[in-house]
């Protein structure tokens, strides 16, 4: 069919608005910069991050940037050589502390700066970077990112980054890894032309105006941890509406900012936002991230997750783009970028991956809320419909686990591959409150945490009592699909799971002849008596494997 050929290029596209489609053009030929960018170095190792702020002017007819970034760090290790990146064509121009110069050695994108101050184990200290420069411009944003200068339909400027796959030092000097979050949070204080208007991340705190510069400044505030990807500036000529939503921790700000012709579209398109926080807080716990609330802002690309200030550009309609990406019609009952965008909030902005290469925990748990937001207001069949549908946009191309410490995610089936996994494991747990609770559950454990894979495996597995691991290597490590294969002699049902990873016995609902049937393949044959000689073996289509009748009947 035309829809299954299309959909793997429709759901590249999805992928890319988390900015999965920049592929690193070396392949997985690494570089010194790709490990200089990817691993935790000596120089980044000694000093935690405990806040940023943010000072920048933008200047839009020139695409210019300039600033300053002061980082307050605790000391964990004794060192003075501390790496900060920013990438070309942006200048990092001084480093100072205390008031004194430093010395700063520049290697490609990662700069090395030379501390004088003696730096005490335990105690915290601040360092101020000045950088200036025309940051690289997004093509086609958000799929190659960068920033974004383009206008609104009445000619103002309209502006926005999105820089998850490229990094946030492609416009700022940051510790740009996942690891490391700034632990209390940031301020973003951003200096725009008197008639446009900044919205950032967490609460806007003050506004000030230059008359004789005639430029306003914004400043934001954010309480929580952060990631490096999720600050954000978006620039236009935004008008404001809100509500109040009753959520699991009290009363939660809900803030929407979109340009001044789109206000009426906006207020109803956007009913989504509240729809989506019900079903996700049934879900996944409580909205991470209260104290600095929960904004949608319109942007001139399609969307990010950006934290407490996500952005949307699905052109008010349902589905992405105005497509059902699982080809089942269920995807056009939401707003595609709404409901998957805000989805990151818990995962990715909450739970954070510690390293690129378990990108898959943001993409496959987000990628997976979609169906779950079907199941809470449409029923768990067409939440199934939905997740199985977009099986036709997986590629089994290479693994879903990239390479660590290089800065390299997996495949794009890290998207619906990995909601297929956590839909398959619905099934082995075979009690929906139960995996309700896991997904609470993970919120709850890891809040405001970064993770690696192993543990959030280990997490499920342990609260679903059972081991997990087969199941894990098997979807996320390896290619291939497993194979239940079989034959019915005289009764006898033999079974078996091949086209698998070692040791692989994951459990199976069946159908013989109507009825329900639970069997425990592994990878050496087994037998089964049956009641009658003639048998018809229907595998349950919610877990993602093949059948084989390896008697060709």
């Amino acid at each position: 069919m035309k829809l299954i050929k299309m959909l793997p290029l429709a759901v590249l596209l999805l992928c890319n608005v988390s900015a999965y489609a920049q592929l690193f053009p070396h392949g997985e030929g690494f570089t010194r910069q790709d490990t200089l960018r990817g691993s935790i170095t000596p120089e980044r190792a000694w000093w935690d991050l405990q806040h940023y702020s943010l000072d920048i002017k933008v200047v839009p007819e020139q695409q210019f940037i300039s600033g300053t970034n002061t980082i307050t760090y605790k000391v964990t290790q004794q060192a003075n050589r501390f790496q900060v990146d920013l990438q070309a064509p942006m200048k990092l121009e001084k480093a100072v502390q205390n008031g004194e110069e430093l010395k700063i050695e520049h290697d490609g994108n990662a700069h090395f700066v030379t501390i004088k101050a003696d730096q005490n184990i335990g105690e915290s200290y601040e360092i101020t970077l000045h950088f200036s420069g025309k940051p690289v411009v997004a093509q086609r944003p958000p799929w190659d990112g960068g920033l974004t200068w383009t206008k609104d339909s009445n000619g103002l400027p309209f502006i926005a980054n999105a820089n998850q796959g490229i990094g946030s030092s492609v416009w700022w000097p940051n510790k740009d890894h996942p690891s490391d979050e700034p632990d209390k949070g940031a301020i973003i204080k951003v200096e725009v032309p008197e008639n446009l208007m900044d919205v950032s991340n967490g609460r806007l705190i003050k506004t000030e105006r230059n008359r004789k510069a005639k430029t306003k400044t914004y400043t934001w505030e954010v309480k929580n941890p952060i990631n490096n990807y999720g600050i954000n500036i978006n620039i236009g000529d935004y008008v404001h509406f809100s509500e109040k939503y009753q959520g699991e921790k009290g009363e939660l700000d809900m803030d929407y900012y979109v340009l001044r012709e789109n206000l009426d579209k906006a207020k109803e398109q956007f009913k989504d936002a509240v729809r989506m926080m019900e079903a996700f807080e049934h879900w996944f716990g409580p909205y991470p991230f209260y104290e600095d609330g929960y904004k949608l802002v319109e942007v001139p690309y399609l969307g990010m997750e950006h934290q407490s200030s996500v952005t949307y550009g699905n052109k008010y309609g349902n589905g992405y783009l105005g497509r059902d990406l699982s080809g089942t019609g269920w995807g056009l009952k939401f707003d595609f970028i709404i409901i998957h965008e805000s989805g990151h909030e818990w995962f990715a902005n909450n739970i954070t991956n510690k390293d690129v290469a378990d990108m898959w925990v943001h993409e496959g748990f987000t990628a997976y809320s979609e169906n779950l937001f079907l199941d809470y207001f449409y029923g768990k069949e067409a939440s199934s419909e939905y997740v199985m549908g977009t099986r036709m946009a997986i590629n089994n191309d290479r693994p879903v686990i990239g390479t660590y410490d290089v800065n390299y995610e997996g495949s794009g089936d890290m998207y619906y591959k990995g909601a297929n996994l956590l839909h398959t494991i619905r099934q082995i747990i075979n009690d929906d409150e139960k995996w309700r609770e896991i997904l609470r559950g993970l919120n709850k454990e890891f809040y405001h945490q970064t993770v690696t894979t192993k543990q959030v495996e280990s997490y499920i597995s342990t609260q679903a009592g059972t081991d997990l691991s087969p199941v894990f290597d098997q979807y996320l490590r390896d290619i291939r699909i497993p194979i239940f294969s079989y034959t019915i002699k005289n009764g006898t049902l033999a079974y078996r799971w091949e086209n698998t990873v070692n040791n692989f016995n994951m459990p199976l609902k069946i159908w013989v002849n109507g009825q329900e049937k639970w069997l425990k393949p592994s990878t050496q044959w087994q037998t089964v008596k049956l009641e009658t000689a003639e048998a018809k073996i229907i595998v349950d289509k919610n877990f993602y494997v093949a059948k084989m009748n390896v008697m060709g009947e």
